[in-house]
């Protein structure tokens, strides 16, 4: 039976828990629409070098390019843990017709 991880390991996963807790409700406060474990690998992402700015861009970009109105990956209203969301579908317009 392996043994448990030593306290110090405990004391990090809890302040770490801690940390991504209140990260979620100030995103929560701003209508981030990222869940906790979103937000998690956003602060990692962060943490190992990535610019946060470029990270926000990227996020905004990919949201833009799908359409979050399918109903897939939300439960009334809110993101789950789920990131299947499909493509934005081309919408007709109005075309003109060749002249005759």
């Amino acid at each position: 039976m392996p043994s448990p991880p030593p306290l110090s390991q405990d004391v990090k996963r809890k302040a770490a828990r801690e940390v991504i807790d209140i990260l979620h409700e100030i995103a929560t406060l701003l209508n981030t629409h990222l869940d906790r474990q979103q937000l998690s690998y956003c602060v990692s992402l962060i943490e190992n070098g990535a610019n946060p700015e470029a990270l926000a861009k990227v996020i905004r970009k990919l949201r833009s390019e799908y359409d979050p109105s399918s109903g897939e990956g939300e439960v009334d209203g809110e993101m789950t843990g789920s990131t299947h969301l499909k493509p934005q579908t081309q919408r007709s317009g109005h075309r003109k017709s060749p002249a005759s």
